[in-house]
């Protein structure tokens, strides 16, 4: 009977926030690197590509 009467969070239910929790943050800063991987590549890809498109347009001028 003195279990009934017992309210608030057992030890089990503290577990399982605590690793709901845990695996929240691992998945968040998982995506966060992915979406900033991704990012970095864009910038990357976009940079090169301005690159070749200058010297390609450096070497056309002067040989016209």
């Amino acid at each position: 009977m003195a279990d009934e009467k017992r309210s608030g969070l057992t030890m089990f239910d503290g577990v399982l926030i605590a690793g709901g929790g845990l695996i929240a943050l691992f998945v968040a800063f998982t995506l966060l690197s992915f979406i900033a991987g991704v990012m970095w590549f864009v910038i990357k890809v976009v940079v090169i590509v301005a690159l070749v498109a200058l010297v390609a347009r450096l070497l056309f001028r002067r040989r016209s």
